[in-house]
């Protein structure tokens, strides 16, 4: 929470850029079908598009957001 004299917190928007990180490199790179194999559930394969598409678009948007609170607040 902030107070009236102290700068506003990136800290959302740090979160939401860590995010879409994350899910970009799971979209993108064979990194989560590979440890999804490694323990067993490769059968999930398949449905991670219906997953991780969303979770990005979400993310994206949660960041942008978070962004722009934090510019005009500052």
């Amino acid at each position: 929470m902030n107070t009236i004299n102290s700068k506003p917190s990136k800290r959302g928007f740090y979160a939401a850029i860590a995010g879409i990180v994350l899910v970009a490199l799971c979209c993108f790179t064979p990194v989560l079908v590979i440890t999804l194999g490694a323990i067993g559930l490769s059968a999930f394969t398949p449905y991670l598009d219906y997953i991780l598409m969303p979770a990005l678009v979400i993310l994206v948007v949660i960041a942008w957001l978070s962004y722009n609170r934090y510019k005009k607040s500052a």
